[in-house]
């Protein structure tokens, strides 16, 4: 039980120094990615604001029985970044949210740039 408590503190400790250096302004907003046991979930955020501009996550995904959880997550970048060029977005910082780069993150932003983002 100590050990999961620990990991999650890590992974807070590393989000809150990405935030430190990562801002999103309204020419350029952040993407943040938040990775949960099941979903994973995606919003563009305008920081100088404090407004989200655009989310979208995996449990909006209609069709869920034969598909894995990275490429769910591909789908929810490329569904994330219609949804930006529809509001005129094209480019974003991306926030990890203190989860390592690779699996299901890496997929989502790899997904995202498919969809027209420039990361």
């Amino acid at each position: 039980m100590y050990h999961v408590k620990l990991r999650k503190n890590n992974r807070e400790r590393r989000r809150l120094g990405i935030r430190s250096k990562i801002f999103g302004t309204k020419e350029k907003p952040r993407l943040s990615v938040f990775r949960s046991n099941t979903n994973i979930y995606a919003q563009i955020i305008n920081d100088v604001e404090g407004v989200t501009l655009v989310e979208y996550s995996s449990d909006k995904i209609e069709d869920r029985k034969n598909k894995t959880k990275v490429q769910e997550s591909s789908e929810v970048g490329e569904e994330l970044a219609k949804r930006a060029l529809k509001k005129n977005i094209k480019e974003v910082v991306f926030d990890r949210g203190g989860y390592r780069y690779h699996g299901r993150v890496k997929a989502l932003a790899d997904g995202a740039r498919k969809g027209g983002l420039q990361l």
